[in-house]
């Protein structure tokens, strides 16, 4: 009895000792010893004769016909680890990671990590991240951050989205530069910008979170759209329902949104890049509220209230009702933007237009005359280059010459230098 209770409870203990769940070995406790090859062929016979209709039942097929065999498929392969690159230095911190400069041990690249936030999470891996990683492999294009890899840590929160490094960030550019864009440069960098959401809506990728903050530009004049975590697919017809209303940062976010449209599209991007092309010819942003209804009060300034001509679907809008709308007046866009050419002033209100439907695509705005009026586009390669502050560089002091020595000191200047 001692020698039988021994052995049961020693089973016991093998079955429910604490194992970890990403454990590859199989538990001999928890598993039937396989049966031996006639045993189970007379296991089979025995159960065609209760069971006839079994062995007469179509085969089902070993391979969907809708799937491509598993041979057209690349192989799988695990991730490298986190370790196979040199930690440089901290670029910034965001709500869905933060971003590290860091040096490839093997080839010498200088990349950036950036690490996901998974450590609160309780749900397994994030939505959020799975998009990013997805919108980033779909919309390959010379205008989007390159992805590179995804690598890990030592534990299953430690996970990194590997990119190309681009120097400087279009928000922090612009507070650097002694002097705004020039007319040439901006239209380089609405084309590349435009040319890059095209690609991403093209792929059925909406961005949701187009600003300058998130607009790379290298020493080369080349910019790359990157931070795709508000990022998701949608679908045909264009207008999804159930989709969230927690995108966009609020100085960049479109009035359908701001007032509690259900359905959105590609056209919530447009509105945005409206947005950057304003603020890289005003050198600030367009709409600096601190709340929603002071951002649709500047809105409604400079743009004059929305009216049944400019926007029909406005009363249907959830929050319409609770707002007020003021006199009706021009827009202000002359007296905003007085240096912009006629041609400027137009795609500026085709992008910054109250309806959705009649909004400007990126692909129409890439053929707007304002990109073929002088002045021409400038090459990437003429683009000044600056400092990279990621990279923890530092503007260099302008070389200033001795100031002249005054009158009659002629004598004493000779002295001192002797």
């Amino acid at each position: 009895m001692t020698s039988a209770a021994s052995s049961v409870s020693s089973a016991d203990s093998s079955t429910h000792r604490k194992r970890s769940k990403w454990d590859c070995e199989t538990d001999p406790a928890l598993v039937a010893s396989p049966q031996p090859p006639s045993k189970r062929r007379h296991i089979a016979m025995h159960h065609a004769d209760v069971s006839p209709s079994l062995s007469t039942s179509p085969k089902r097929p070993a391979q969907s016909i809708f799937v491509p065999p598993r041979t057209r498929h690349p192989p799988l392969a695990s991730s490298r680890s986190v370790y196979s690159y040199e930690k440089l230095n901290s670029i910034e911190e965001g709500s869905y990671g933060i971003v590290f400069r860091a040096r490839d041990k093997q080839t010498g690249d200088i990349v950036a990590l950036k690490k996901l936030k998974l450590d609160e999470e309780k749900y397994g891996f994030p939505i959020t991240a799975l998009r990013e990683i997805n919108a980033l492999m779909l919309c390959r294009h010379d205008n989007v951050v390159g992805i590179r890899e995804v690598v890990v840590g030592e534990t299953l929160t430690q996970v990194f989205i590997v990119m190309d490094f681009i120097e400087h960030d279009l928000k922090t550019l612009l507070t650097l530069m002694p002097s705004p864009f020039l007319q040439s440069e901006i239209k380089t960098l609405m084309l590349q910008l435009l040319s890059a959401v095209s690609h991403c809506h093209s792929n059925w990728i909406l961005h949701r979170d187009l600003k300058t903050s998130n607009l790379l530009m290298n020493n080369r004049g080349t910019i790359k759209v990157a931070d795709f975590g508000l990022a998701r697919r949608y679908g045909d017809p264009v207008g999804v329902g159930g989709m969230t209303q927690l995108v966009v940062t609020l100085w960049y976010r479109a009035p359908e949104i701001l007032l509690g449209a259900k359905t959105y599209s590609t056209a919530i991007d447009m509105w945005s890049v409206g947005c950057i092309f304003a603020e890289l010819l005003l050198k600030e942003p367009l709409f600096q509220a601190k709340a929603e209804i002071e951002l649709i009060s500047m809105i409604f300034k400079l743009l004059g209230p929305p009216t049944n001509d400019s926007w029909p679907e406005y009363s249907s809008l959830p929050l319409a009702k609770t707002i007020t709308l003021p006199s009706p007046q021009p827009h202000q866009f002359r007296q905003k933007f007085p240096f912009l050419t006629i041609a400027g002033i137009d795609l500026l209100l085709s992008l910054l237009t109250y309806d959705p439907e009649r909004r400007i695509t990126a692909e129409e705005a890439l053929q707007h005359p304002y990109f073929s009026e002088a002045p021409a586009p400038k090459h990437p390669d003429m683009f000044s280059s600056f400092p990279s502050a990621a990279a923890g560089e530092r503007r260099r002091k302008p070389f200033s010459s001795p100031p002249a020595p005054a009158r009659g000191g002629g004598h004493k200047l000779l002295t001192d230098l002797e």
